[in-house]
């Protein structure tokens, strides 16, 4: 779902280059009809992309991959848990009301939704989570590429989520009076957390967690310098998915981390 989008092609092409998975179908209304090699550039050349989910019937698939966007993403998540079809889903902006509806559609059938399928990523954001009970202060800095449109990134605001849940208590709040231009010290997360987000041409996904105590600061950052960063947590997480358990919200359950 979301073939023809940026991570959609990625996902297709890692998908048809593994000897055990069989890209069978995809879904994208604006690519409706276009070979999935035209598309995807991949080398199947066996079907063409479609407009509605019901090709994902006809081709016998296994397991969805989302990339799309917040309001299609609830649609295919229902039409998924519907049919029985396992989901493993990269789009961020799912509130903990929207899992609640998604875990009761996924009585016959699994779902996984990670804000990030970098590994590097997902050690990142436990890092920052065994670190935040030795720090007094910390700020999340999140850096993606200019077409981006969500802000926060979803996993900057699972990152500060789990740190403020790991202190146990709120961090201090923003000790700054006077602001010269308005939200120069960008948004309060939770517990306080300060989030900030950088949009930038040439960037990919990056962020970094800053902690700091008495005389010392931690810095943890992990950068995606290219798209295919993120394939080896959806390749694991589509072989992965049939043996998991409804709904699965973190890439690092799978990983037993």
């Amino acid at each position: 779902m979301g073939a023809g989008g940026r991570m959609g092609k990625v996902v297709c092409q890692a998908v048809a280059a593994e000897p055990d998975l069989a890209l069978v179908a995809g879904i994208d209304p604006s690519y409706a009809g276009i070979d999935i090699g035209e598309v995807a550039g991949v080398e199947t050349g066996q079907f063409a992309v479609s407009r509605t989910n019901d090709a994902l019937l006809h081709a016998g698939t296994e397991v969805v991959v989302d990339f799309t966007h917040i309001e299609a993403a609830r649609a295919n998540l229902q039409f998924c848990g519907a049919n029985g079809l396992h989901a493993v889903v990269g789009t961020s902006g799912f509130t903990e009301d929207d899992q609640a509806e998604i875990a009761s559609w996924f009585t016959r059938s699994n779902c996984l939704i990670a804000p990030n399928f970098a590994i590097g990523a997902v050690l990142m954001m436990r890092f920052a989570e065994i670190a935040a009970p030795f720090f007094d202060t910390a700020e999340i800095i999140e850096l993606h590429h200019d077409g981006k449109v969500d802000a926060p990134s979803g996993t900057a605001v699972a990152t500060a989520e789990r740190m403020a849940a790991s202190k146990g208590d709120a961090w201090p709040a923003d000790p700054t009076t006077s602001f010269t231009i308005p939200g120069a010290r960008g948004a309060s997360g939770p517990g306080g957390i300060t989030v900030h987000s950088v949009r930038m041409r040439g960037m990919v996904a990056h962020q970094e967690v800053i902690l700091g105590t008495t005389g010392q600061t931690l810095v943890i950052r992990h950068d995606s310098i290219d798209r295919s960063s993120f394939m080896p947590g959806v390749i694991m997480a589509v072989r992965r998915i049939g043996s998991a358990s409804g709904l699965t919200v973190g890439l690092d359950k799978l990983l037993g981390l």
